[in-house]
């Protein structure tokens, strides 16, 4: 999915980290910036033995200040078998970010999205772009779309 917006935006306007190899110095370099996840599940991020790359980065996101910094996020999530806890991550780490000074942007209607709860909305929005790869797949070329026009004018595509 973030090989899919990085052709979005433009190949030549995007940097990829993988969350995996990523260091809180590589998070300083940028004063804009779009994290994005799969789904883990709010299990995985409060466990701690987890294998998880984004639950073993998540304390490192503690220890830069984002003040300054426009921050979004997408994530993937599965609207069937998780209905009650539709792209919680995405929330877990919105405060996280926020609590440090991030200010967020890309929040998202619910219009057109079905679950039951998130931890993810707020007034009525999602904290970023949820895309449901494995039962909505024929809408995510137009969502990621509509959300890159979204956050063009913040991030300066």
């Amino acid at each position: 999915m973030a090989n899919k917006l990085k052709e979005t935006i433009g190949e030549d306007k995007v940097v990829m980290i993988p969350v995996n190899t990523a260091t809180v110095a590589d998070i300083e370099k940028y004063d804009k910036i779009i994290f994005g996840m799969s789904t883990v599940g709010k299990d995985t991020w409060d466990s701690t033995y987890s294998n998880n790359d984004w639950a073993k980065f998540l304390p490192e996101i503690g220890k830069t200040k984002y003040d300054g910094k426009t921050v979004a996020i997408f994530g993937l999530g599965d609207h069937v078998t998780y209905a009650a806890t539709f792209v919680d991550h995405i929330a877990v780490l919105a405060r996280e970010l926020m609590k440090n000074g991030a200010v967020l942007t890309g929040q998202v209607s619910t219009d057109g999205y079905e679950f039951d709860e998130s931890e993810a909305v707020v007034n009525g929005q999602f904290l970023g772009l949820p895309i449901d790869e494995d039962f909505e797949p024929e809408l995510t070329d137009e969502r990621i779309a509509k959300w890159v026009k979204q956050i063009s004018s913040e991030f300066g595509f």
